[in-house]
């Protein structure tokens, strides 16, 4: 089983949408972002985005597993 990454991808205009995606698909987002302009269809347990590009203004990486309590 590939792991999985959490990643938040922010558009213009100040929206954030969260997503938990293999490495494979991380990868080929970041190819996608590194292109340029154009729909990139992002593939994840729990739902399929199809993103416009040239509205990403980031994709944010979460690094670890959130912790609970102090």
């Amino acid at each position: 089983m590939a792991s999985t990454s959490r990643i938040e991808i922010g558009f213009e205009g100040g929206q954030v949408v969260p997503a938990r995606v293999d490495e494979g698909e991380l990868k080929d987002l970041k190819k996608a972002l590194e292109a340029g302009k154009g729909s990139h269809e992002l593939e994840s347990p729990e739902e399929t985005l199809i993103l416009d590009l040239g509205k990403v203004t980031f994709v944010r990486i979460v690094s670890g597993e959130g912790k609970v309590g102090f």
